[in-house]
């Protein structure tokens, strides 16, 4: 075995390493010292993250592995982020968030990381900084949680939020069985149970191999996912040894992977920017296009809620990711390699799909092609997505008439005036909601629709939009526009009025008006405004720094790994 990084705090006699093994003396045995492995417990468990707040017991059982395997565990509480509760948005802390967990793993005596995330922000963060550390790492998922009912039917965490929120607008559900769904919605520990985007960022992580093959979907009260926890600690010495970094374990062919994965289960779109920012801190060539490219034809495997009918609990018992990359092994890098050492298409042989309704065979698929289509055109120059999985087919070819609003609180003031020009073929365009104009790319993108064309039976329309939508949404929405109105892009020149021009099939994204009438154009004077950048503090760094959101929407002191190495001492 090498010497390990910790030794560099703990080996010796002089004055320093005293200090080092003194101060930690407080349980720990003196053979703790003798050159084993330190293995960091990275730990986004939090009351605040409710969807995390299970991680505790979790790490728990990472210890015992560690300690069985010969290594020393240390559980090391990292930024958590709470979806449903952050504000602005929790995406404008992900990269803070990445990069304390970095500045922590690099500047303490440890040797390897096990990643404890579980809500849509944190295991993108946590593996930002592992990938930017570059110390061997690997993965556990919260998991999801148990699937609620309500009057005897099953609750899609998030996605049905979002339907009986509609309901009530259209005058179908009172307000006050809408709340009586509240108590339903979540029935157990663990994170959303439709495949929003922490399923869909447990599953990534996965199929880059960065978790042992097997443990994404487990539901977090299953005590299946607390033995893969075990394990992982155990496996987490043996990646010291072999000196198993991100480096060395993730290449292209693994997000290639990944991308491959994200069509086939009907995954987030926010793990577009998620697999961007990835990679962009290992230097890995990955684009935009590669989205299209490697997922555009690959058939939609799971039927899941919000693309299909069922939840993760039945994706976990009907054989899970595994069965599915199983399916589309031809499609997969042989060679991409997980934390196992073996590659990803070794883990494939034994997978089978044990509930077809749930999850289906490649020669049936829900849809046979379902990955992430990116949009071009003079409306999006550098890109925008749409997940067809979650779109009405019928509005994928579409020309209507924008009806913009500056602002998500434009739009509330406006969205249900009786005077406002909208009907179902009108296209609904929200700006100032990318990275640097909210700041922080908020997921507001699936826009609730007009009560009065909700009143008539209308539930889906064309929405355009620079921000996000949570990945328990649906609908005919475009998102990540790039660039962002607040970054100069055509999004912030167009008027209500204007005709636009979707064809997903083409891969366009066009506003019928020329390029000298949009040069003319200033942008709304209410729109400037809405973009000033903030006077302090983390947002004023992130919006001074940040990418858009075709390159992951990460700071550009970021990009690139910087590696582990700390040259000074601190006495």
């Amino acid at each position: 075995m090498p010497q390990q990084r910790s030794s560099q705090w703990y080996a010796g006699n002089n004055r320093n390493a005293y200090i080092h093994r003194a101060w930690m003396r407080r349980g720990l045995p003196a053979h703790a010292f003798d050159g084993r492995p330190h293995i960091a417990i990275a730990n986004t468990a939090s009351d605040l993250t409710p969807c995390n707040s299970h991680l505790d017991e979790v790490a728990e059982s990472v210890k015992q592995g560690v300690w069985e395997a010969g290594g020393v565990p240390m559980n090391l509480p990292v930024v958590s982020l709470g979806e449903t509760l952050v504000r602005p948005t929790a995406m404008l802390w992900r990269n803070m968030a990445a990069m304390a967990t970095e500045e922590m793993l690099r500047a303490n005596p440890i040797d390897g990381v096990v990643l404890l995330g579980g809500c849509d922000k944190t295991i993108p963060s946590l593996l930002m900084a592992a990938a930017s550390v570059d110390l061997p790492a690997v993965v556990v998922p919260g998991g999801p949680m148990l699937t609620g009912t309500f009057r005897g039917a099953p609750l899609g965490c998030g996605t049905d939020v979002w339907r009986l929120s509609e309901e009530v607008r259209a005058g179908n559900l009172s307000e006050q069985d809408f709340l009586t769904s509240e108590s339903s919605m979540i029935r157990s520990r663990g994170h959303c149970n439709t495949m929003g985007t922490a399923s869909t960022m447990a599953c990534m992580a996965e199929a880059l191999g960065t978790t042992i093959p097997g443990i994404a979907g487990t539901p977090a009260p299953d005590s299946r996912l607390l033995e893969t926890a075990h394990d992982t600690g155990r496996l987490a010495v043996q990646m010291v040894a072999q000196e198993l970094t991100p480096s060395r374990l993730l290449s292209r062919g693994s997000f290639l992977n990944a991308i491959v994965a994200l069509a086939a289960v009907g995954g987030s779109t926010n793990a577009v920017v998620h697999l961007l920012a990835i990679a962009g801190r290992l230097g890995i060539d990955l684009s935009l296009g590669d989205f299209d490219a490697a997922g555009a034809g690959v058939p939609l495997l799971a039927d899941l809620q919000p693309a299909g009918r069922h939840l993760m609990e039945d994706f976990h018992r009907a054989g899970g990711l595994l069965a599915v990359l199983a399916e589309v092994r031809d499609l997969l890098d042989p060679a991409a390699l997980t934390v196992t050492g073996r590659p990803l298409a070794d883990h494939l042989d034994g997978a089978r799909i044990w509930d077809e309704t749930v999850i289906r065979p490649r020669g049936n698929p829900l849809q046979a092609e379902a990955g992430i289509a990116v949009l071009r055109g003079n409306l999006a120059p550098d890109g925008a997505v749409i997940k067809p999985a979650a779109a009405s087919p019928e509005l994928l070819r579409h020309r209507g008439r924008a009806v913009v609003f500056d602002s998500i609180e434009d739009f509330y003031r406006r969205i249900d005036d009786p005077g406002l020009d909208v009907d179902a073929g009108s296209v609904l365009v929200l700006r100032g909601c990318g990275p640097k104009g909210y700041p922080g790319m908020p997921e507001v993108a699936n826009l609730p629709l007009p009560a009065r064309l909700l009143e008539r039976g209308v539930r889906d329309m064309v929405r355009i939009c620079d921000g996000r939508m949570s990945g328990t949404a649906y609908g005919t929405v475009v998102l990540h526009v790039a660039p962002e109105a607040a970054a100069g892009g055509p999004l912030g020149l167009i008027r209500t009025g204007d005709v636009i021009e979707l064809d997903v099939p083409s891969r366009r994204l066009d506003v019928g008006v020329d390029a000298a009438e949009l040069r003319r154009r200033e942008p709304p004077a209410a729109a400037v405004a809405g973009y000033a950048a903030p006077a302090r503090g983390w947002q004023r760094l992130y919006v001074d720094h940040v990418l858009q959101a075709d390159r992951g929407a990460d700071l550009d002191f970021l990009t690139g790994a910087s590696g582990p190495q700390v040259t000074r001492e601190s006495h």
